[in-house]
This record gives C-alpha cells, structure tokens and sequence, in this order.
C-alpha cells in the first residue's frame, strides 16, 4: 500500500485540486445538483435543504461546516493526512468566505470531542504580527539603549512562546539594518540586537548569529540546505492560496524570492489556525534538519518543514526573511567582519544573567572623544577577530564570549586545534616589480614561485591521521587520496603533529614539469580512488604553522622555513618545497631574473615575503608611499555613510608620514597585508586585471544575435554584499564562449521565447537544481542585490567570476562602482574591458572589491594626473 505521502505525490501529479474550505462551501451550493440520477434529490427536497440552510444561524453553520470538515478527514484514502489538515488546506478565495458573525464563530475554539481533533478557525494574518518586537528601537547608538528597559516586557511576551526568543526579533533587526547603507548604523543595529539577546536569551544568541550570517556551519563542516526553489514556490502556492499564475506575476515583478514571498503573505487575508509562533532556535534547528536529511523521502520531509516554516510566518517581513535564508540570500550586509565588530561590541556592554565578567561604563564610553572610543573598540575587535581567524566557527567561539567576554583568555582558549582550519594569510597585490621592490626598501625578503595550482593547509596529527583544506575551509580530503597516503611519511625525526601550507600543482610524474590550473580541476572532487587516478599531483610546501602541539604563528617566516624544510623529507616530484630566492630591494637584477624564470616554467609570477621582524623604518621619499593603500577584504571601513567620500578624498592629500609602519614577518591568519606581495605576470604588463561577476546581458546584433553581447560585469561591495556595476564587454571573447556562455545562461530553447520560458520554469519549479549541483541561471527582473539602473535584456543569477583587463579605469556617471569612494555623485568604470579567463578557482565572495577597485584609480591618478583620465561618455565606453 502506497503511503499518504505518495498518494498526495500522485494527487499532485494528476493536478487535482486541494480540498480547501472552497471545497466545502462550493460542496453546499451544488448538493443536489450531479449528474448521477439515484442521487439527484426532488425539487423538493431541495427547497427543504435551502430552507434548512437560510434558517441556521452562523454558528450553527460553523459548526455544521465543522462536523463535515471532521467528516472528510476520515473518508477511505484519507487516512494519515488529516494529522497535517490544518497545514494542508488552501485558503478560499476572498469573497467565498462566510460573512463575519460567521467568521467570529469559527475562530472561536470548540470543546475537542476526542484528543487531537482540529477546530476549523480562520486567523486574521494581519492581527498575528509582533507589534512588540516591533517596537523596539535597535538603530538607536549602543551607548543611548538601554535592553533592560524591554527585558520583562519581552519575557513574558516570550512566555507564550516556550520561553525562547522570537524570530520576530531577528526580522526587526534584518528589517532595520536592509534599510541603511551606513555601516555605522547597520554595526549599532546588530550590537544592540545582540546585548539583547545576551541579556534576555542568551540561548538563542548562537542561533541569531548563525541566521545573521546566512550560514548554519563552518565551511569544514559539509551542512547543505540543498533546497531548490521548487520546495519554497509549492510553500508559497499552498499557504497562501496563489496558483502557478499569480505567482509568476509576483515574481517577474520583483525578481527576489524573499519579495516574493512578502507580496504573496499580503494577498493572505486569513489563516486557517493562529499560527505557532517562530522562535530562533525553532527556526535554526528546521534548517538543521533540513540539512540533515538525507536518504529516501528526504525531498517530502524538506518539504513538510519548508511549509511549516512558511506556514508559521506572521506578516509579510518575517516571511521574506524567511525565504532569503532558505535560498541562502539574505542580502543584509551582516558579512562576517560586520558580526564579528557587533560582538565584540556587544560582550563590552552586556552579559548573561550568572556571567562575572567585567564591562564597559557606558557613562564613560559616552564621555570619550570619537578617536579615544574608536580605540575602546578596537582592541576588543582585533581580540575577537583573531580568535575566529584561528578557529572559524561560532559554536566554539560564543559559548566561551558567553562565559568570560572579551579578553585575552578569549585567544587562549581559541588557540590552533588538530583538524580544524584556520584562516589563510592573503597577500597584497602590487603593479609590478619596482613597486614591490619600492614597498619594501630596506627589508629582507624572500621570492617563491607563484604556482599555478590550488592552494592547501595539511593537519596530520601524531596517529598519521591528515586533512587537507582549501582556501575558503572546504574539506578537501577526499579529492587527494595520494598526498593523504604520502603525507605521514614525509615527517623526519622528531616530528608528530603538524600544520602546513602548499600548493597542489598537477604534474608530470616522469619529468616533474608543471601544468596549468584547468589540468588540475579535470580531476575529481571527492570520493577519488588512488587507482583511478589520471592526474598526478605534487604539493610545493611553504608555510609552516603549527609542530608538535605549538603554534608558530607568531615566529618570523625566517624560522617557519627553516623548520620547514630542516624537519621534512623531500620526495622528488611528490613533495618539495616551493622554489626561493632571498633578496634584498638592491637586488633588482636578480629579482628580474627570478621572476622570468617562475614565468618560463608556467607559474603565475612569484610570491615575496618579509623575512624578518624590524622595528619602524623611516618612509622613503616616494609619493606613491604615502597613497592609501586599496582596502583589501576583511579590512575594517574607516569611514562610513555620508562622510565617506570626503575621508577617501582626504586621504590622498593628507602629508606623508615621517614613519612607515613596520612590516610584520609573522603568520596573521585572515589578513592580507604587505608582508606577503603578489607579483603576477599580468600585473606586471601594461594593465591590470579585475575579478568580476557577469551580472546581465543583451541580446546580440548580426552575427551575434544569437548570443549575449554585450555583458555586464559588477564588482562587489563588501560594506553591504551588493554586486555594483563597473562596465559592459564585447571583447575578448570567441565563438565557441559565445555558445557555452549561452548555453550556462540560458535555460529555455533559445531566443526571447527561450529566457521567458525559462522564467516561467523558475516560477513553477523554482530556482531547482539538476542533481545538487547546477542552479537555473536566468532571470527577467533585476536581483535585488545587484546595482545598476540601465534595462538588459535579461539577468544572470550571479555565480562565476570572469578575470578582466583594460586599459585605464574612468570616472562615470552611469555605473554604480564605488560610488562615494573617488566621487559624491559619479562611480568608476573600465575603459576597453577585455575578457581574459573564467577564475574557476574563485567565488563571487572574492571577486574584486569595490574599496580594491578605488584603490587602482588612486594609483593611476598618481602615475598620471590628467590626460588620460578624463571622463568618458557611455559611447566611448562601449567602443
């Protein structure tokens, strides 16, 4: 016997409507009226049906509907499903509703004839939204709010909710801090949200962050929602009544499935049943479970979450944000520096109840100048940016704030841990040679080929056990199966645990020569057999971190390399270490040298690193020294909302410095500093190159009009996680792109017909994916997310990075791109854009910066002030 699920699977299949209340109050005007004879009642028994029905009263009525409501749920066939009944009725159009006396009827609750029978109840959505959590001021500044003035308010609001913070909470916060681009704001908004928590539930703070962060877990732990859109449009048809029509009208309306989702909840003026309402742990612990399933019937148990979820969303906001976590766009700008500055903040003013640990006077913090409090700040901030660079994950970090706050414990007790993986170190990026060489004047330094693989952090513990991580933490153990197998052997004496850093490179086996990046991603991604494997591997070893149970974060990379290469084996064209050269900037002749030979054997150009630790170095005469550097990710702002551009435009007339702040040669986990230089081959041409994202197209003419030509491409924004657009492409790209791009962008059968088509796909199956791997990729409204004011004729679903050249970057007054960082009203935008490759390697998270792109136009305007930065017009940009 086939199971309630599958038969409802079945009834879904045939297209056989739900029987809703419009069931029930069609079923009373057409009694009498089927074709089946036996059945057929008189005309006057149909007058007595009539008559019976004009003289009930409207509770008679309600409960008439009710007993036959109880009725249906135990017909043959049935059985199973009237558990969910409330859940799995559609809501009745408007005017099929009863009149209100009968509404007020049905809501009011019936004595249970048995345990677990349901009451027919209709709940106005409108009058179950929190207006308490609504009230609360969280944009007001930390040192003016005060949560213990909305502490018992709050709880005994909760009591009715298990006890547990509201979702509704959360909503208010996301709601506030969507609403501002000022980063101060939206840093004021989280803090006091989280000393909230802190002080109210201080269970549900873990969870709030987690949400916050749209994430559910660390990178190293593998916990997908695996979600597609399908499973939150079948929500949205069944909670609030709308078919496959009305709610592609709403979504090529608005294009974001979260504004989708608040549209429809205001089309639903009733509810069957009050609804539960959401806490943040409820709703944290359904995408925990979500993640968790697996196995046979795991869609209709997503499913089943999915709709209680949307089912028990009160109002239009908490739905939406609903929505965007389940599609993993929540789009508020909390990224994680933001998080990460909020707490810090939070743990200086708040505590839990039963937490001894000291805090800060706001009295005092409010009587300090903006200078002196931004220092306050910013010791605690560093604390808790250090411990999360070495242990990246909330669960382990927050438990502790909850316990003792932010102190120097804190980095003790969040110390390198066997297995889990710290935050990579990022280099600076410089133009060319005699930059670098000019940055870093007076200094040792070592060169090391750039190679042209895959970056890896290898943990083996004193058992041989390995893990092999990738630069954004993803657990790449399974993918090497050989170097997991030769790793342990390479200890030499006296080695047990280590943590190190390398480049996985494909290679030649006979001869050790190198190959290119696209060799290495031909190879498998996880469950790989070391006897299927094609493509061979060598790991070029240069950091050191962590022997033997002790932590070298803090020795010089002098020392780090020495153990390095003093304490493990060498196994030709297996494991080495990364070629080197020390200089010093004297030695400009070999450094040439050294760099054309990394770029003859197939590498990227070359790494250079400061070797030692040197006290403060006077700053050389150079104006270019005294530029401010391009604000590279995880840096924190400086200067915010409105005073932005003036701080940026202050910057490059501020005296130099008769001090140059000293370079360090220790390991700083999630930092990109220049004590690590990039020197890459593209760098060091006649252009630089840029990392964007293909956000849009048009349609081609002539001979391209069956493709996308041009392309948009967008930067990213870091403050507030929005794709800013920088340029449109025509060149650079061939024939054969031309119908793969089209081919990845387009999922209808072609031409305009094709992306509508595709569209409307989306809207009855949601943004699905074929298998867990490959998003629909089309879309006909603009992503919230993205910015740019002209009309393309269609929108991609942003997810590549394409890496760009061209010849010098311009002011503009149509692109979005780093508004406010050059200029007050105009952004900056790419003048002969030129498409060179597809960064597979790279995520939109790391696409370049907007601060990175201001950055360059800094430095150009230095190197040369006016010919040939005048402002462009649209037409010249396009040519």
């Amino acid at each position: 016997m086939s199971s309630p699920a599958k038969r409802r699977k079945l009834n879904d299949g045939n297209k056989q409507p739900s029987k809703g209340l419009e069931y029930f109050f069609s079923k009373q005007k057409q009694n009498g009226a089927t074709s089946n004879s036996e059945s057929k009642p008189s005309a006057q028994r149909q007058e007595a049906i009539a008559t019976e029905e004009q003289e009930l009263t409207d509770k008679e009525l309600a409960r008439k509907l009710q007993v036959e409501w109880n009725r249906q749920d135990t017909e043959p066939g049935d059985q199973g499903a009237s558990a969910s009944v409330a859940e799995d009725r559609s809501v009745p159009p408007r005017d099929e509703f009863p009149s209100a006396k009968a509404q007020e009827a049905l809501s009011q609750p019936k004595a249970p004839e048995s345990k677990g029978n349901r009451t027919l109840s209709l709940q106005s959505v409108a009058a179950s939204v929190d207006t308490v959590s609504q009230s609360i001021p969280f944009d007001e500044s930390p040192l003016t709010f005060d949560p213990s003035k909305y502490v018992y308010q709050l709880k005994d609001h909760w009591a009715t909710e298990d006890g547990h913070a509201s979702y509704a909470l959360l909503t208010r916060c996301f709601v506030l801090v969507s609403g501002t681009q000022s980063r101060i704001k939206i840093v004021d908004t989280l803090v006091n949200c989280l000393r909230l928590l802190i002080e109210c539930d201080s269970d549900s703070l873990l969870p709030a962050v987690w949400l916050a962060t749209n994430s559910i877990s660390p990178p190293y732990i593998s916990l997908e929602l695996g979600l597609g859109g399908s499973a939150i449009f079948k929500a949205l048809k069944q909670v609030c009544g709308l078919d496959n029509r009305s709610l592609k009208a709403i979504y090529d309306k608005h294009g974001d499935a979260g504004d989708v989702a608040f549209e429809a909840k205001k089309k639903q003026s009733f509810k069957l049943r009050k609804p539960k309402p959401l806490t943040i742990q409820g709703v944290y612990q359904s995408l925990v479970k979500i993640a968790n399933s697996q196995g046979q019937g795991s869609g209709e148990a997503k499913q089943r979450i999915v709709d209680r979820l949307m089912q028990d969303a009160r109002g239009g906001e908490e739905s939406r944000y609903i929505v965007r976590t389940l599609c993993q766009h929540l789009r508020i700008g909390a990224v994680k520096t933001t998080m990460l500055i909020a707490l810090s903040r939070a743990f200086q003013l708040s505590r839990p109840p039963g937490a001894e640990f000291p805090l800060r006077s706001v009295k005092d913090l409010a009587a300090l100048k903006k200078e002196e409090l931004a220092e306050v700040w910013s010791k605690a901030e560093e604390i808790v940016k250090a411990c999360f660079a070495r242990r990246p994950n909330y669960n382990d970090l927050i438990p502790v704030m909850l316990e003792i706050g932010v102190c120097d414990e804190l980095l003790i007790r969040s110390g390198l841990t066997m297995h889990i993986p710290l935050r990579p170190m990022l280099g600076g990026i410089t133009r060319d040679l005699s930059e670098m060489l000019t940055k870093l004047q007076g200094r040792d330094f070592a060169c090391e080929y750039k190679y042209d693989g895959q970056r890896a952090q290898i943990h083996c513990d004193h058992k041989g056990k390995v893990s092999i991580f990738s630069r954004h933490l993803e657990v790449m153990t399974d993918k090497y199966p050989d170097l997991v197998r030769l790793v342990p052997k390479i200890r030499g004496e006296g080695v047990g645990s280590f943590i190190m850093e390398g480049e996985v490179v494909a290679v030649d086996r006979q001869t050790g020569g190198l190959k290119n990046f696209q060799t290495l991603t031909n190879r498998a991604r996880k469950d790989v057999a070391i006897g299927s494997i094609t493509i061979d591997v060598c790991l070029f070893a240069f950091d050191l971190m962590y022997l033997n149970g002790q932590p070298l974060l803090d020795r010089p990379f002098r020392e780090r390399r020495e153990l390095l290469k003093s304490l493990f084996i060498e196994v030709p064209h297996y494991f080495t270490w990364v070629k080197s050269l020390d200089a010093t900037s004297q030695d400009s002749d070999a450094v040439l040298e050294f760099f054309k030979s990394a770029t003859e054997c197939k590498c990227e150009g070359l790494m250079v690193k400061i070797l030692d630790n040197l006290p403060d170095l006077p700053a050389p005469n150079n104006h270019e020294e005294t530029e401010p550097a391009p604000q590279q990710p995880g840096a924190t702002p400086k200067a915010k909302g409105k005073s932005k551009a003036k701080a940026k435009n202050s910057d490059t007339t501020t005296k130099p410095s008769s001090r140059r702040k000293a370079l360090l040669a220790t390991y700083e986990p999630d930092k990109r500093l220049d004590s690590w230089l990039k020197v890459k081959k593209d760098y060091s041409s006649s252009f630089d190159t840029l990392d964007l994202v293909p956000v849009a197209g048009w349609h081609g003419q002539g001979r391209k009009a069956k493709w996308w030509s041009p392309i948009l491409l967008a930067v990213r924004n870091e403050e507030t996680g929005t794709l800013e657009a920088v340029c449109k492409c025509i060149s650079g790209f061939t024939d054969a792109f031309y119908k793969a791009n089209r081919k990845f962008y387009d999922v209808g059968s072609g031409g305009q017909e094709g992306d509508e088509q595709g569209v409307e796909d989306e809207a009855e199956e949601g943004e699905g994916n074929d298998g867990g791997g490959r998003y629909k990729n089309i879309r006909k409204t603009k992503p919230s997310f993205v910015e740019y004011a002209g009309h393309p004729d269609v929108w991609f679903e942003p997810q590549e990075v394409w890496e760009m050249a061209f010849a010098d970057i311009t002011l503009s007054p149509t692109y979005t791109a780093a508004v406010g960082l050059v200029s007050e009203d105009r952004g900056l935008s790419l003048r002969f854009p030129r498409f060179l490759k597809k960064r597979d390697d790279k995520g939109i998270e790391e696409a370049s910066s907007s601060e990175f792109l201001a950055g360059l136009w800094r430095k150009q305007e230095a190197q040369a002030p006016t010919p040939s930065l005048k402002e462009v017009d649209e037409e010249d940009e396009e040519a």
